[in-house]
C-alpha cells in the first residue's frame, strides 16, 4: 500500500470586513450625500433667487456636516445601546439599527450640529456671515431645520430598507445552506451503511470458502471502518485523505479478491490538499469492482487517478474488467446516484459525474468527476 501522509487539521481564520466592502460603503455615501447637496442646491437656486455658487458652497457643507454626524450618531448609539445595555428589544445590532425612538433622537440632534457646523464651514470658506439657527428668529430656524432634516429623514428610510433587505437576504442564504448541508448529511448516512451492507455480504461468502482469509478481512474490515467513518462525519476533507481511504478499501478487497485485483493509484503532491466531500470515491471504486472485474474469471486492474484541468479536478476511476452491459448482476447503480446527488447539491452545475466506455483496447469502463478546486487553507 502506498503510503499517504495524513492532512493537518484545517484553520479557519476570520478577518472581518473586507477592505473593499467598507470603501464600496463609503463611496455610496459620498456620492449620496453629493447627489443631495446638488438637488438642495438647485431647490434654493429656483426658488430663492440665490447665487450658484454661494448656495452650492453652503449646500454641500451643511449636507456633508448633517450626514457625518447623523451616521456618526447612529453608530455610536447602535453600539453602546446593544452591545453595552444589551438592550435587544429595541435594537439590532447586526444592522447598527438603535430603534425609532433614538434614531429620531439621533436625527434632530445631528441635523442640528450639521447645520450649525456646516453654516460656520461655509461662512470660512466664502468670507460670508450667514446666520446660524441660534441666531436666526424662531420661525427662520423652524423652517431651516425642518427642510435640513427631510434629507436626512429619506436617508434613514432608505438604509432602513436596504439593511433589512440584507438581512433577509443573509437569513434566506443560511437557510439555503443549512438545507444543502442537511441533504449532505442524509445522503452520507446512507452511503455508509450499503457500503457497509456489501462488505459484509461479501465476508458471509468468503466465510464458507475460507475462513482463514475471512478473519483475515474482517481484521482488515474493522481498521477499515475506524479509519473511515471518523472521517465521514466531516463536511470535507483533503484529496490525500480521501486516497488513504480508498487505499484502505483496496486492501481489504485484495484479501478476498487475492491476485485477480490490481490497482495503481496516482495523486500529484500538488493535489493532495483539495478539499472535498469525504467518501466520493469509494462508491465508484466499488462499483468498479462489483461490476466490473469481479465478473472477469481473471480480474482486472483498477486505477485512480486525479489531475487539475483549470480551475477543475478530474478525478477518474478506470477499470479492464467486463465493459458498461456486460456485467451479469447490473445492480440499481445506487452508489452513482447518490454521487451525482451530493455533487449537485454541494456544487450545483459547477460538477459533473460521466461513465463511459474506456477509451482504450484494454476495456471496461471509465468514470469521471469534475469538481472545482477548492484548497486547504
Amino acid at each position: 500500500m502506498n503510503s499517504i501522509a495524513e492532512p493537518t487539521p484545517r484553520k479557519t481564520v476570520w478577518l472581518g470586513p473586507h477592505p473593499n466592502a467598507l470603501l464600496r460603503w463609503l463611496g455610496f455615501q459620498v456620492l449620496l450625500l453629493i447627489g443631495i447637496a446638488l438637488a438642495v442646491a438647485l431647490v434654493l437656486m429656483l426658488t430663492g433667487n440665490q447665487r450658484w455658487g454661494s448656495t452650492l458652497i453652503f449646500s454641500f457643507c451643511i449636507t456633508f456636516c448633517c450626514g457625518f454626524f447623523i451616521q456618526s450618531g447612529r453608530l455610536l448609539t447602535a453600539h453602546f445601546w446593544v452591545h453595552r445595555r444589551q438592550a435587544e428589544p429595541c435594537a439590532d445590532s447586526r444592522s447598527h439599527w438603535p430603534g425609532w425612538p433614538l434614531m429620531l433622537t439621533v436625527l434632530v440632534l445631528g441635523t442640528l450640529a450639521g447645520f450649525s457646523s456646516g453654516v460656520a464651514l461655509a461662512n470660512w470658506i466664502t468670507g460670508f456671515n450667514e446666520p446660524s439657527l441660534r441666531d436666526a428668529g424662531l420661525r427662520k430656524a423652524g423652517s431651516m431645520m425642518l427642510f435640513s432634516l427631510i434629507p436626512g429623514l429619506g436617508l434613514t428610510l432608505y438604509f432602513l430598507a436596504q439593511s433589512r433587505l440584507s438581512e433577509a437576504t443573509a437569513k434566506l442564504a443560511t437557510a439555503q445552506r443549512q438545507a444543502a448541508e442537511n441533504q449532505l448529511r442524509l445522503l452520507e448516512s446512507q452511503l455508509e451503511p450499503h457500503m457497509l451492507f456489501n462488505t459484509l455480504a461479501n465476508l458471509r461468502v468468503l466465510i464458507a470458502m475460507d475462513p482463514q482469509r475471512a478473519q483475515q478481512m474482517l481484521d482488515q474490515l474493522i481498521a477499515f471502518l475506524r479509519a473511515t467513518l471518523q472521517a465521514s462525519r466531516t463536511g470535507s476533507h483533503p484529496l490525500s485523505a480521501e486516497f488513504a481511504r480508498v487505499e484502505d478499501y483496496l486492501a481489504l478487497m485484495k484479501v478476498r479478491m487475492g491476485g485477480r485485483l490490481q490497482s495503481e493509484l496516482s495523486l500529484p503532491p500538488e493535489l493532495a490538499g483539495c478539499l472535498l466531500p469525504p467518501l466520493l470515491l469509494q462508491p465508484l471504486v466499488e462499483n468498479a469492482i462489483k461490476h466490473g472485474l469481479e465478473p472477469h474469471v481473471d480480474g482486472g486492474r483498477l486505477e485512480i487517478s486525479a489531475r487539475r484541468d483549470g480551475d477543475s479536478l478530474l478525478l477518474q476511476v478506470r477499470d479492464t474488467g467486463a465493459g458498461l452491459g456486460n456485467s451479469p448482476n447490473p445492480g440499481t447503480q445506487f452508489g452513482l446516484q447518490q454521487v451525482r446527488e451530493r455533487l449537485r447539491t454541494r456544487y450545483g452545475e459547477a460538477a459533473s459525474l460521466s461513465l463511459e466506455p474506456a477509451p482504450d483496447a484494454r476495456g471496461g469502463a471509465l468514470v469521471t468527476v469534475k469538481l472545482p478546486i477548492e484548497m486547504q487553507a
